[in-house]
């Protein structure tokens, strides 16, 4: 599976009470044989209480953020909040498929081992919903990208329905993306040295899920960052000088909600990513409980990511925080777009240009005072 179960905790400490036997599984002789050389779990039943507490807080607080992002959305109109949609349905599909179905369903109703089948195909949905998870940042870190360093390119690429091909496409790679990994071993229960196949399995994890995105978020926030700056330095510039500011060069809110939610990222999953690699080249999780120790703190910092971006979300911008008062106020706010706003101000200035524009010819008709023209001429 992805994360090591909380299950293979319970069972070895239920193994002196209850002797569960499985016929469907093939590798059950295997397991039983290394039982004894396997690494013992320091934090016992820590595992399954923290990833209950996670997904009792974290599924409710994603479904109030996907409410919230969804009114955003149609009130607004903006390709931005698409985006932080995919995001946060991903984040609940990881969490449904990775702590609640690889976790707490397999330890509570199962209770034993599962046959082989079921074990790969859960964890192939399990990679695919977390590398939706990832990559779904990836187009608005680009949106953010060109909205402040191409900003008339930004006006006519931008839009609501662009976005939401975009996400399908991602989605869909992200699926695709998890069927070689039904072949993943787990790395708690296989006691042999990873071969060709585990190798190539645990790099190209690796690089999906952690060093592509954050490549991609190192290069395009930095051009963000050095396009603010730059700016700052013409707003500097400019004030000396006594001239009038023509561009912001303030941080906007959306940027920093994208600062933040990479940054949260690659912090969380960089342990993870650091200990996979070690079970790989140095010391394997089924032999040494210090990696063992180390892999299950890992997990359980990434799946923290899943849950965490609402109160970012909360800290960082003010709309959104006024979204979710109106959702649990059970408030309905104005969902239609502000179209007919924008066309009553262009009627609005139609109307004051073409008054302007009748006095101006009220005045090129009136004839001139006979003081007038005398000073005219």
């Amino acid at each position: 599976m992805l994360f090591v179960k909380p299950s293979d905790v319970m069972r070895r400490n239920s193994e002196a009470m209850i002797d569960w036997r499985n016929a469907t599984t093939p590798g059950q002789q295997e397991d039983e044989s290394s039982a004894q050389e396997r690494s013992e779990c320091v934090l016992a039943y820590i595992p399954v209480v923290y990833y209950s507490t996670l997904l009792c807080v974290g599924v409710p607080v994603n479904i109030l953020t996907l409410v919230a992002l969804y009114r955003l959305a149609v009130r607004t109109q903006k390709a931005l909040y698409v985006y932080l949609l995919a995001l946060t349905g991903s984040d609940i599909l990881s969490q449904l498929f990775i702590i609640f179905v690889g976790f707490l369903l397999e330890t509570a109703v199962f209770h034993r081992d599962v046959p082989v089948m079921l074990l790969r195909s859960v964890s192939m949905m399990e990679f695919s919903a977390n590398h939706a998870s990832i990559w779904a940042t990836v187009p608005l870190t680009v949106d953010r990208y060109v909205a402040l360093c191409h900003p008339l390119l930004h006006r006519q690429i931008s839009y609501p329905a662009r976005a939401r091909r975009i996400i399908a496409v991602v989605l869909t790679l992200a699926l695709a993306s998890g069927v070689p990994f039904f072949w993943w071993s787990d790395m708690w229960r296989v006691s042999r040295a990873p071969n060709s196949l585990d190798t190539a399995l645990i790099w190209t994890h690796v690089t999906i899920i952690y060093f592509l995105p954050c490549c991609i978020f190192l290069v395009l926030n930095s051009l963000i960052i050095l396009r603010l700056r730059k700016r700052q330095q013409q707003q500097m510039c400019q004030d000396e000088s006594g001239q009038q500011l023509a561009v912001p060069g303030k941080l906007g809110k959306t940027t920093a909600m994208l600062l933040a939610v990479t940054s949260v990222f690659a912090v969380l999953w960089a342990p993870r990513t650091g200990v996979v690699l070690y079970h790989l080249y140095v010391s394997s999780v089924h032999n040494d409980w210090r990696v063992h120790l180390a892999y299950d703190l890992a997990n359980m910092l990434a799946m923290l990511n899943t849950a965490v971006n609402f109160f970012l979300y909360c800290f960082v911008s003010k709309p959104f925080r006024a979204a979710v008062r109106d959702v649990l106020l059970f408030r309905g706010g104005p969902l239609h777009p502000r179209h007919p706003l924008r066309h009553q101000r262009t009627a609005a200035n139609a109307s004051t240009s073409s008054i302007s524009s009748s006095k101006r010819s009220q005045r090129e008709i009136t004839p001139l005072s006979p003081k007038r023209a005398e000073v005219k001429t």
